[in-house]
């Protein structure tokens, strides 16, 4: 089995911090729905302003709310208005690969929905394994 990504919410901005809740991530039904995270799943968060990287769990906020809101001991790796990326991942046969495609949305500094893609591999004749990045979402829109 390998771990590999699964959905991600790239360059999303963080609008709060709570260091007295008990732990988590809260954020916007609407931002996980779409890219395929459910609430209790666990997610890497990778700080692009510090560096940090934590992991922890997801909880859903107000829908519409578009809240990406670190909690408890997360608190402390992020402020308001630091942008992160937030990566679920699964654990997949390597030849199953093919079969995933992870959706992405990127953000702007309002947290909106800016881009959709997602990740696409495949396999050549040969047997080497290719990787795109495609606008749109799998199975719909995509160039």
């Amino acid at each position: 089995m390998k771990k590999v990504v699964a959905a991600k919410l790239h360059g999303i901005t963080v609008t709060d911090a709570d260091l007295n809740y008990h732990g988590s991530i809260t954020l916007d039904p609407d931002h996980c729905d779409e890219a395929g995270i459910l609430p209790l799943e666990f997610v890497e968060i990778w700080n692009r302003a510090s560096g940090a990287r934590i992991s922890t769990y997801v909880i859903y906020g107000e829908r519409g709310s578009r809240c990406c809101v670190l909690n408890g001991a997360a608190a402390r790796t992020c402020q308001v208005g630091d942008e992160i990326i937030i990566c679920s991942s699964t654990y997949i046969e390597e030849r199953h690969l093919v079969e995933i495609k992870p959706r992405v949305l990127t953000f702007d500094r309002e947290n909106s929905v800016r881009d959709r893609m997602f990740y696409d591999c495949g396999i050549k004749d040969d047997g080497t394994m290719t990787f795109a990045v495609r606008v749109g979402s799998p199975g719909g829109n995509a160039t």
